[in-house]
């Protein structure tokens, strides 16, 4: 096993006041509300991650993508380390979609701060850094 913490990308899709999140299926963070995101391929750029990955899962155009925050995710129990880039976006079109059933429940839009339980490690960390959707 590599002892190097892996880079995932998370997508904070707005429209209006709201966030999309979805409910997890997965080794980690399983039952967890989360962005959509996933893992930085090698020889991609962020942002071409974060079209590639909200397409895959969701099947939702997205515009005005943009640099967020980002978060040092130590999953103990899992023995996993992530390093969260963050990109934010505005909605563009479409109707999310389970479009990989096997990693996600279900879509919905939340406002910001979330209140659904439990949330993703990362998000969790997003909160403890006080991070405020833009105006």
């Amino acid at each position: 096993m590599d002892d190097r913490p892996l880079i995932g990308v998370a997508v904070i899709v707005i429209k209006k006041d709201t966030v999309l999140l979805g409910k997890r299926r997965s080794s980690h963070g399983d039952g967890t509300w989360a962005f959509p995101g996933g893992h930085l391929e090698f020889n991609e750029s962020i942002k071409g991650c974060a079209r590639r990955e909200i397409f895959e899962e969701t099947g939702i155009r997205i515009k005005n993508l943009r640099y967020g925050p980002y978060t040092n995710d130590i999953f103990e129990k899992e023995g996993k380390h992530y390093v969260t880039l963050y990109v934010l976006a505005d909605f563009d079109s479409g109707v999310p979609t389970v479009k990989e059933p096997h990693k996600c429940e279900e879509w919905q839009w939340h406002r910001w701060p979330p209140e659904v339980k439990p949330t993703f490690l990362p998000i969790a960390n997003l909160l403890k850094q006080n991070f405020k959707l833009p105006p």
